[in-house]
């Protein structure tokens, strides 16, 4: 038997890893490809890279805020982006394309989650 081949008895276990974020927000990526852009500077720029820089996040492994473009969510607003949080995953948020980024944050709750500008008191 060749080492890279598992038996059953061999199955990996469940693992978790920690991470610094405290809030997901998951953005429908059909919805984006549909709207084809529509947010941030001129209008061109999907809504989860125009929510990164918005906020000015850091790189995904120290951000309190993880933005991930999802599979389809079977919503499918028409001129609009289906969007959902870790705050409260029963709400689905119909974004309309051409929305200003920071009113975005603000709706979703992302503006509180940042920490505070220069450290802590």
């Amino acid at each position: 038997m060749s080492p890279t081949v598992r038996s059953a008895a061999m199955k990996p276990a469940i693992r978790t890893v920690a991470t610094p974020s405290e809030t997901l927000v998951a953005i429908c990526g059909k919805c984006g490809k549909k709207v084809g852009g529509g947010f941030g500077d001129g209008g061109k720029r999907p809504l989860a890279k125009a929510l990164k820089k918005a906020l000015n996040l850091p790189k995904w492994k120290r951000s309190p805020i993880r933005i991930v473009e999802t599979g389809c969510m079977k919503l499918c607003p028409k001129g609009a982006v289906a969007v959902t949080t870790s705050g409260d995953a029963r709400l689905v948020y119909v974004i309309p394309a051409g929305i200003s980024v920071n009113d975005v944050a603000a709706h979703l709750g992302l503006v509180k989650a940042l920490p505070a500008p220069g450290g802590s008191d």
